[in-house]
Order: C-alpha cells, then structure tokens, then sequence
C-alpha cells in the first residue's frame, strides 16, 4: 500500500485493510458503522442470494478465525473480492487510496428506483485518507466519494431497470478512514486539496471496475 502503516489483503474470501495504528473512520458498515476507530476494515464476499439474519455474527466470526486485530468495521459485498480495484491520488501532499469491489446486477437511480429487497452490498467503497480531517470533513468526504462513484457510472452509461443513469446499486457500502497524520484538514468536499483526491481515487477505482464487470459479461 501507499500509504505507510496500512497493509491490504485480498481473495476470493475478502478484501482485509489493516491498519499498524488506529484510524479513524465514518462509513455505513453493517458492523461498525457511523463514527469511530478501527485497526481492521474487511469486506467480506458471500453468494448472490444470501441472506443472513445476524450479519454482525458473521463478520466477527470470519475476524476471529482470521485473527484480526480489534476495532473492526466490516461490509458484506456479492462481487468477486478478488477482483477489487485499487487506485492512489496525492494532492498536496494529502494520498487517498481507494478500494473498491463492483458488481452491477442490481443498479438503481437513487430517488426513483422503487424499494427493495436487502441484499448483499455490491458496490463497495473503502477510502483511506493519508491526513487529519475533521469530523465535518470527514463527513463531506462520504458524500465526496459518492458523488465521485456517481459520476463513473455515468460515465460508463450504466443504466437503472427503468432505463434512466444508475446512480449506485440497491444496497452500496462507503467507508472513509483517516491516519490523523499531517495538517489538519477542515474541508473534505470535491474542490478541496483532500476531497479532490479522494474523489479521483474513487473514480479510478469504480470506472476501471464497472468496465471490467461490463467486459466479462458482455
């Protein structure tokens, strides 16, 4: 990784980010999601129609038989973990690295697509931010990081059901996490030095993964 302290791990099994120091984090996880710190972050693949009534029991069991270090914040994902996309953005001086698993069978326009069923996250999104944001930064660089995989899906003409620009799949995933090394960063939006590189880390990432998706089934 580029990023000093943090080591990334990936198979069929999972995608595994650990990190030497805690870091902090905001994501949607469904085991420990909102604020707080993490040493691990995982992504963990199951099959397509799986469904789990205690997926917090899952993510801490595939943790203990792999002996991962404790905080962890872990997502469920349908998409081949092995197939992940990584890519790296510095801006003045401030790294982002992007990690992202894609899969596309379930892609929605956010605002029209009806509700549905849970399943498994197949778009999910792990950033990790080489600096010092603030809480509200922190926040911004969610809906940075979003708008950035928005905007790669467009891109690609990656259409909903009912025909109109996906702007995600049903049930995506976004984790941010941050070294706390550096200058301290107020802003994480997509013109700010640390949301600018986070936003182009994400796209990278999402672009070259819904084209690889797009390619194998095509």
């Amino acid at each position: 990784m580029p990023i000093a302290g943090i080591r990334l791990e990936a198979d069929a099994e999972a995608v595994v980010v650990i990190a030497d120091e805690p870091v902090r984090v905001v994501s949607s996880a469904v085991l420990g999601g909102g604020f707080g710190v993490a040493r691990t972050i995982v992504n963990v693949h199951v099959p397509k129609g799986f469904h789990c009534a205690d997926t917090d029991a899952l993510l801490r069991a595939f943790a203990a038989r792999r002996r991962l270090i404790s905080p962890v914040v872990g997502l469920l994902t349908g998409a081949a973990t092995e197939k992940m996309e990584v890519a790296t953005t510095t801006a003045a001086g401030l790294s982002a690295v992007a990690i992202v698993t894609t899969g596309l069978s379930n892609a929605t326009a956010a605002g029209r697509s009806p509700v549905a069923a849970w399943q498994p996250s197949t778009i999910n999104t792990i950033v990790i931010v080489d600096a010092d944001p603030e809480p509200a930064a922190l926040v911004n660089l969610i809906i940075t990081v979003t708008e950035a995989k928005a905007l790669a899906l467009g891109d690609a003409g990656v259409k909903a059901a009912d025909g109109t620009t996906a702007s995600g799949t049903s049930t995506d995933a976004v984790v941010v996490a941050a070294t706390g090394r550096g200058a301290r960063c107020r802003f994480g939006g997509p013109v700010s030095e640390l949301g600018w590189a986070a936003a182009c880390a994400t796209r990278w990432a999402v672009g070259h993964g819904v084209r690889r998706w797009i390619r194998e089934r095509g």
